[in-house]
């Protein structure tokens, strides 16, 4: 049996773009997948960054001051982050700008703070759309538009939305709803480790196969692990054949 992969899609929102002159991070949203499936399990925190928000910041989220001031800080919600993220791989749209907040926000922790992230264990996804899609526009909602992803909802950036809609983008990335079942999970992980989305969709286009009934049998009780809000549900019908 091929062992489960387990990533955290994750975005940021923050009081402006430069953790080194004070910005903080002010939103965070995770969405967890199980070989490139989301499980419906989520992570979702607004922070009191302790500081105005900027112009600029607010009119891209429009997370103002006085709605912020009431909310948690950081400090107070880092241990259920961590714990949610465990030691799953990372999925970031432009990773470095998250995780140089982030890992700002480790610090100020001190002595109860956790390792920081080391940048290269986590999954860009703007170099693999780079890669895949030369020359064309690699922001997400670029990328929603070329895989026709459902954008309706985003009138602003929001944290843990705009990681649901990154979880799509990373999956088409990958080569489609498919992947997960064509591949061993360890190969994808190795490939995806060298950012070689190209090979992994090749390979997934190439060792497609008609389902065994016990292969059935197994799919569906995997979905019935996953419980009734499950976001799989979403993807197909609830009677659809595999």
């Amino acid at each position: 049996m091929h062992d489960v992969v387990r990533e955290i899609v994750l975005d940021t929102e923050t009081t402006g773009i430069d953790p080194k002159t004070g910005d903080r991070l002010i939103e965070v949203g995770a969405v967890e997948l199980l070989n490139h499936i989301p499980t419906g399990r989520t992570f979702h925190k607004y922070c009191n960054p302790q500081r105005a928000v900027s112009e600029g910041a607010f009119k891209v989220h429009g997370l103002s001051d006085t709605f912020l001031s009431d909310k948690p800080l950081f400090s107070e919600i880092a241990d259920a982050l961590v714990a949610f993220c465990g030691d799953a791989r990372l999925v970031i749209h432009n990773a470095p700008f998250d995780v140089g907040f982030l890992n700002m926000e480790y610090a100020r922790l001190g002595a109860k703070a956790p390792p920081p992230i080391v940048l290269e264990s986590v999954v860009d996804t703007l170099p693999m759309a780079r890669r895949k899609h030369p020359g064309a526009p690699a922001n997400l909602d670029a990328l929603c538009s070329r895989y026709g992803i459902d954008t309706s909802r985003r009138t602003k950036h929001g944290a843990l939305l705009d990681a649901q809609i990154l979880a799509e983008v990373y999956i088409e990335l990958l080569g489609g709803k498919q992947t997960g079942f064509d591949l061993g999970a360890g190969a994808v992980a190795e490939a995806v480790a060298d950012f070689g989305a190209e090979s992994v969709v090749r390979t997934a286009r190439t060792t497609r196969a008609r389902l065994t009934d016990a292969e059935r049998a197994r799919h569906a009780a995997f979905r019935a692990s996953l419980g009734v809000n499950a976001i799989w549900a979403e993807y197909i019908g609830e009677d659809s054949a595999v």
